[in-house]
Parts: C-alpha cells; structure tokens; sequence
C-alpha cells in the first residue's frame, strides 16, 4: 500500500512539472502585436540656382537686355524667387566697381554669373573661374580676350554679340545725308567693344570716300567735350557707337549737336528714342531673351564648351521723325516703309 501510494504521487508530480513547462514553452496567441514603425519618405529638395547680374552702366539698351534676360530665363521655367535668385548689381559705369561686384559674387559662391556689357564681363572673367559665366552685348567677345573662338569656347565662359555692320550705318546716313564727306565719332578709349568699331567704321568709310574724325573720351563727364571737339573739325553729322559711357551720357551730345544742326545718328535704338535721327539697330530685349534662352539650357545641364556664342539675330530700322525735324532732314518713302518704327 505504502509503496503504491508513493508510485501515484511521482507520477502526478511529473506530469505537473511536464504540464508547467509546455505552457512556459508555448508562445503567447493572445498579446497585440507591437506596430511596426517606418521612417517618412523624404522628397527630394529642389535646388534653388543663385544667380549674379553684373550691369555696366543703367541706360535704355542695358535696361532691355536686362529685362529680357529675366523674362527669358522665366519663359524657361525658371522665375526669379522659386527655381532662381537673382543678385542684380549696376557698376554705374566705373570699371573699379564692375572688379569688386565680380570679386563679391565670386565670395558668394554663385552658380551662374551673367555680365551685361564689355567691361562688366572682362572684369568678370578674372574672377569667376569654376562657374559658367554668360555676357551679353560684347561686340568683339575675341578682341576682348573672353574667348579663342566664337564656335567653341574653350573656358567657362560664352554668351551673345551685339557686332553689327558699320557699312550699314553709313549707308543710312547717307540716305538721309547723300552728300556725306565727314562723320565724327565719340568713343571710350578703354573699351575693346568701341575700339572694334570705330576700326570698322574706318575701314567701311574708306571705301566710301568718307572721311572719320576721332573724339577719343576716358568718362561720361567728358562726353560732352568730345562733340564740341568734333563740331569744331567742322564734321557733317555725329556718330555713337555702340558705347556704353557714351550711350550714358547721349543728351550731353544732343544738346550741342542741335544747336548748330550737326544730326546725330546710333548704333542702338534706345539712343534713338532720346533724340538721335535713326539707327538699323538691334533689339535689345529680344537678345536679352536670347540670352536668357542661353542661360536655361546651361542651367539644364548643357556644357558651355558645346554653347557657341551667338550673335543678336535681329536688325532693325528705327527713324526718330520728330529728331529729322530738329536736324532739318527729311524721310524718304524708302525709309517710310523700310522703317519697323518710326517714333514721333
């Protein structure tokens, strides 16, 4: 009996301990299970392109230029405050200020810089170096040491030419003025650009049987000095390059030419519109938007080795009617109908 009963007890005992240890082992079917927690995707962060203006001087033909960059470059899709940020400076034609905007925008670590003019872009080129740089309206990018070559540039740096034919030019004021023997000329000195023309200007006049005489200036306040240089040498009309401290300062031109009735004739359409007689000028808003075009496909990712420099496509007729007045000169119906403006 004693030894039956001791036989019942180990077995209930081991069957307990088996019982407790199945239910230790099992895994529990009841608990919640714990969310799994996964990270927000990140999107991507759109990059906001810094970009540097560098203007020479603010005159009406700049000022479009300018403009129609903007435009063009928002046409593009990208608009100044969202894909871009534009940082515009004027050097109000002092070549010491074109140096430390370029030198400033270099410290900034800009992604493009764009020069509007001859000077600003030469001034640029020394500074920016490891980002595409972009001019506009330089006559000579090659006299002016900015590229080797028109079709490839070999540095970082290409943009838009405003050269046109000096050989046109006279050709116009010679239909307003066919017995034209004697053009003066005002020109900066220190600017490659006017260097280039008035070169030019002598050699189309050469084969012409004209005669140039030279008003070499250095500022705007001796603008003014130059044409009463000119007018003394007796010339028969004055002509403005493409200058831009000419171009600045034109009414101090304007106001010693209309007094002895010596016409004044541009290379750009806004000196046309502040009193000079007519230019076949080019449509400085219209490059502008050329350039900008330019500008958007860098900023997509073209290379500016593969982005000839390019020159402004247009040319047009511009006749400033009340300015024929003034000078005692009449439009022909030639002109009339060739004219794509004639302001009054």
């Amino acid at each position: 009996m004693r030894k039956g009963l001791g036989l019942l007890l180990a077995l209930g005992m081991t069957f307990s301990l088996a019982a407790c240890g199945a239910q230790q082992s099992a895994p529990s079917t009841s608990a919640t299970p714990a969310p799994a927690t996964t990270e927000p995707t990140k999107q991507p962060e759109t990059k906001v392109f810094k970009i540097g203006i560098s203007q020479f001087v603010q005159h009406p033909s700049l000022d479009a230029v300018q403009k129609g960059i903007v435009d063009g470059l928002a046409d593009n899709g990208f608009k100044d405050g969202e894909q871009i940020e534009i940082d515009l400076k004027n050097a109000n034609a002092e070549m010491n200020n074109t140096i430390t905007i370029a030198q400033n925008f270099a410290g900034d670590k800009k992604d493009l810089v764009v020069a509007i003019a001859t000077p600003s872009a030469q001034a640029a080129a020394k500074s920016i170096t490891d980002v595409p740089l972009v001019f506009s309206t330089v006559t000579d990018p090659v006299a002016a040491g900015l590229v080797t070559s028109m079709e490839k540039p070999d540095k970082n740096i290409t943009g838009t030419s405003d050269k046109m034919s000096m050989e046109t030019q006279l050709e116009l004021i010679k239909k307003f003025m066919p017995e034209l023997k004697k053009v003066g000329v005002i020109y900066t000195t220190s600017e490659i650009n006017a260097q280039v023309q008035v070169e030019d200007l002598k050699k189309a006049a050469q084969s012409m049987g004209i005669t140039i005489e030279e008003a070499g200036i250095s500022a705007q306040t001796e603008v003014q000095l130059g044409a009463q240089s000119l007018l003394a040498k007796k010339v028969d009309v004055i002509f403005i390059p493409i200058d831009n401290t000419v171009v600045s300062a034109i009414e101090g031109v304007l106001s010693v030419a209309e007094k002895v009735k010596v016409p004044v004739f541009a290379s750009d359409t806004g000196s046309v519109q502040k009193g000079a007689v007519a230019t076949y000028g080019i449509d400085y808003y219209k490059m502008g938007k050329q350039t900008g075009d330019m500008i958007a496909r860098i900023l997509k990712g073209q290379k500016v080795a593969d982005t000839p420099v390019e020159i402004g496509k247009d040319t047009e007729l511009t006749i400033n009617e009340k300015a024929v007045q003034t000078f005692g000169l009449t439009i022909s119906e030639e002109l009339r109908k060739e004219a794509k403006e004639i302001l009054k």
